[in-house]
């Protein structure tokens, strides 16, 4: 039992990595306060978000089709691996352990854009808070996302909460709340 193991430790294709991190900020209405959300997104990922939209009309709410009600950011690689970094510093380095699904990915919540190490209070931009979704994945994820000959990903490369958790122990010294 002990020699897949340290086959699975030493093979580079099984090793859990980054794939991508969404940075979101949704505020639900357009104009002043999607600004100031796409700013403070800005200043966090040091990258250009992006506008959400809204996919329903909805009267309640005050919500048309296509307006722009939020901002998000995609990010990879180095970036990533960065802003993670220090995103779980923010959270100080503390999980919910419920946050990571079936498939590895894991989400938590910034409640405010001045828990990150460097940053000041605004006071023209106020209190916003954002989400951050982790996608965890394995060299060789690309092959459900590719365009020529897409595939689904086999069970033996999915990534398992547990594998998930052990992770991000090891790698970024995260700490769960039980």
């Amino acid at each position: 039992m002990s020699a897949p193991a340290t086959a699975a430790s030493t093979n580079p294709t099984r090793r859990v990595r980054v794939v991508k991190i969404v940075i979101n900020a949704g505020v639900g209405e357009s104009g002043d306060p999607r600004a100031k959300a796409e700013k403070v997104i800005q200043m966090v990922a040091k990258q250009k978000p992006v506008s959400t939209k809204s996919r329903s009309t909805n009267r309640d709410w005050g919500l048309r089709i296509g307006q722009a009600i939020g901002a998000k950011v995609t990010l990879r690689g180095a970036l990533a691996t960065d802003f993670l970094n220090r995103a779980l510093d923010a959270r100080d380095r503390q999980l919910d352990p419920d946050s990571i699904d079936r498939d590895g990915n894991f989400s938590f919540g910034v409640a405010d854009y001045t828990d990150f190490i460097g940053m000041k209070y605004d006071p023209t931009i106020g209190i916003h808070g954002m989400d951050v979704c982790v996608e965890i994945g394995r060299p060789g994820w690309r092959i459900r996302d590719r365009l020529r000959r897409p595939r689904s990903v086999p069970k033996s490369m999915r990534v398992t909460p547990a594998e998930t958790r052990q992770f991000l122990e090891t790698e970024y010294k995260a700490k769960f709340l039980e």
